[in-house]
């Protein structure tokens, strides 16, 4: 077919080309080339493109760039003879929304031309897409491992709903004041720091007011004078929920887009409003969960890691060492004359100096090296990776520095000491009950002489 389809007499009595163009879904014929050469009337209101701003344009062109190869692969089937009645892809129209269509197409060999039928199931598609994110969200609230897991799990769902190249969370905690971004992906923008809600930022906004939110180049929205100028680079699209959860809201889901080729529009709001709720519920499961397992592995006094917990990265780092062929060192801290503390204070400033010592201890080591508190007033420590036994030593004698500082506590000052014992791997122990026993012995032999000292096991 080298020229557009001329009207044929239906028996109607109107011409076939009319009748084309009172049909609702969008008829289209494309040359060998790929090259539109004719689209009936509905294709202006399927894509938004008039018939003249179409023809002679190459139809890939306006096919959705991830959806282009299997679309050329599909068009090179039907130019070899097979039809294809069912093939969905999606395409960008005119005005940037993204559309889902149902494709009926044939290659008529005479004419040289496909011939295919265009059918809008957008609406159709995101019912599906809705429904199977909403379960996808259920699936892994159930399945991730932590909060961090859980949020790319949503940033996939949520890409499979709409465009989400820059995504993130935002939760705030009304307690602390704290605005945070634990999931924060960006293709210009670091993740930001954490702020208060007063920090004016269109995030906050969201959150404050419990509104969604879209800014295009399209729309006109009076922002309230508390929301300051775009902190980062500037998006021309910025699409923002709250995610509302039992107790209010907690935060807010965040695309945005840099590009005039991704466009958001009040459809892709409410989409984003439906499963915000449900995953604001994941959010909050997950978080629940995580709180109940940290608090059955944490010390809940001073918040380190408890006897339970301790065994385990002990038995890990272990492992880690006898792989490495590395050392390690356990340190068993027992305080001096701890019961006259709480006899003559009080358990409370007997808590207060409880928490002191653990924040003391914890400053004298590394990040990567772990204290907790196993019962009254005995702490235990791991030194992971030690080049040579002294370095446990020097950790014990830091530590005796940090306590000949007075602990102030309600008013009081109170001066205490410790006895530690000392058990390096392999030297004395193979596993992690041998080592904390031989550290254990070897604090003892350091109160036996009188306390305020460090012992390594093998020397008491």
């Amino acid at each position: 077919m080298n020229q557009p389809l001329s009207p044929i007499e239906s028996g109607t009595g109107l011409p076939f080309g009319n009748v084309m163009d009172l049909l609702l879904d969008a008829i289209c014929v494309v040359d060998a080339r790929g090259r539109y050469v004719f689209v009936s009337a509905a294709f202006e209101r399927i894509f938004g493109y008039t018939p003249e701003e179409v023809i002679g344009r190459p139809m890939i062109e306006l096919v959705h760039p991830d959806d282009r190869e299997r679309t050329l692969q599909a068009a090179n089937e039907i130019m070899a003879g097979q039809p294809k009645p069912h093939f969905q892809n999606r395409y960008v129209r005119k005005d940037g929304r993204v559309i889902h269509i149902m494709w009926s197409a044939r290659w008529s060999e005479a004419d040289q031309v496909r011939i295919a039928v265009a059918r809008d199931v957008t609406e159709l598609k995101r019912a599906e897409l809705m429904q199977v994110a909403l379960h996808a969200i259920s699936e892994a609230a159930h399945s991730a491992e932590d909060l961090l897991a859980l949020f790319r799990h949503i940033h996939r769902i949520v890409g499979k709903l709409l465009p989400a190249n820059n995504f993130f969370v935002a939760l705030y905690d009304a307690k602390k004041d704290e605005l945070s971004f634990p999931y924060f992906v960006d293709e210009y923008d670091p993740p930001p720091p954490t702020q208060s809600l007063d920090s004016g930022t269109l995030t906050s906004e969201v959150i404050r007011s419990g509104q969604a939110l879209l800014l295009t180049p399209d729309t006109q929205v009076e922002l309230p004078p508390r929301v300051r100028p775009i902190v980062g680079r500037d998006s021309l699209e910025w699409l923002g929920v709250p995610l509302s959860g039992q107790q209010g809201v907690i935060g807010a889901l965040v695309v945005q887009s840099y590009s005039g080729e991704v466009r958001y529009n009040e459809q892709d709001k409410a989409l984003l409003q439906f499963v915000s709720t449900q995953i604001a519920a994941a959010i909050e499961r997950k978080k629940s969960e995580t709180r109940l397992q940290y608090l059955a592995q944490h010390d809940q006094l001073t918040d380190l890691p408890n006897r339970e917990l301790f065994h385990d990265r002990l038995r890990t780092a272990l492992t880690k060492a006898r792989r490495d062929e590395q050392q390690l060192a356990v340190l068993y801290l027992d305080l001096d004359r701890f019961k006259p503390v709480n006899d003559s204070h009080g358990h409370d400033i007997g808590d207060l100096l409880l928490r002191e010592v653990a924040a003391r201890i914890s400053q004298c080591v590394r990040e990567s090296d772990t204290v907790g508190r196993i019962g009254g007033d005995e702490f235990v420590v791991l030194l992971d990776g030690i080049s040579l036994p002294e370095h446990a030593a020097a950790v014990a004698a830091k530590i005796h520095a940090a306590f000949e500082q007075p602990f102030e506590l309600a008013g009081r000052l109170l001066q205490v000491s410790a006895s530690i014992g000392i058990a390096i791997y392999p030297d004395h122990g193979e596993d992690d009950k041998q080592l904390l026993r031989q550290a254990d012995d070897a604090m003892y032999g350091a109160k036996r002489q009188g306390g305020n000292r460090a012992l390594t096991s093998g020397t008491a």
